[in-house]
């Protein structure tokens, strides 16, 4: 089944390997990044893909800008049928934060939660009206378990966790399935900045991208709700 994606946060990392991996696999893939010219020259420019891409301008913290994205990708595309929130920051907010960090909690939540909140909610009817739609959520291993001192972090991730159960429940007699990745460290800039684990020894963004299109295309019956990928050992 070939299906019309929508992709948050793909400019980069992981979304970016996963979109690359989904034209090449024959599906219809909108983008929705902060800035869209940062993909001209890349493999994700739309001019090298005129029937199967499109990128629309999108900030994850707008509900304006989440209702934009999605009436944009019906007028291109006739409708959709997934939606994979990649689009997510890193702030390594301790539990005893200072005044000053104040503002990283208030980002944290805003991007890491009510940014696929608001565009779930925007993208729904799409999704149930298919019968098959299919939602994917980086959340990290994060979001099931917190190692050392960091807070913010982890406690987004953990709501973004629960926010996923919520669209499984809401989405199930719709059809719609939901699947959160939780991987520990992969190799994009943001791993790179804060872990001691070599890059070669991370996750793979291309491998967490094969997973994601051959989910795209199991049946309702089949679908995982939760995907977890080590790279080192947790006990």
């Amino acid at each position: 089944m070939k299906r019309t994606v929508l992709i948050s946060g793909a400019s980069r990392g992981i979304g970016y390997s996963i979109a690359q991996q989904l034209l090449v696999d024959g599906h219809r893939i909108s983008l929705g990044v902060r800035h869209p010219a940062d993909l001209q020259g890349t493999e994700l420019d739309p001019d090298a893909w005129p029937e199967q891409l499109m990128v629309q301008s999108y900030e994850a913290q707008s509900s304006a800008s989440a209702e934009a994205w999605v009436r944009a990708a019906i007028d291109w595309a006739g409708g959709f049928d997934a939606l994979i929130h990649c689009a997510g920051i890193l702030h390594r907010t301790p539990l005893l934060f200072s005044d000053g960090q104040l503002s990283e909690l208030e980002a944290l939540w805003s991007i890491n939660v009510m940014g696929p909140w608001i565009l779930t909610r925007a993208a729904w009817p799409q999704l149930s009206a298919s019968g098959h739609g299919r939602i994917q959520v980086l959340v990290s291993m994060s979001g099931k378990r917190v190692k050392g001192r960091m807070a913010g972090y982890p406690v987004s991730k953990f709501a973004l966790y629960g926010l996923c159960q919520s669209m499984r429940n809401e989405g199930w007699d719709h059809g719609i399935r939901v699947t959160a990745f939780c991987p520990s460290w992969v190799n994009t800039d943001m791993a790179r900045s804060v872990s001691s684990v070599v890059p070669e020894a991370m996750t793979q963004p291309e491998d967490l991208a094969r997973l994601s299109s051959t989910l795209l295309a199991l049946p309702n019956a089949a679908v995982p709700f939760e995907i977890g990928l080590n790279c080192t050992l947790e006990t």
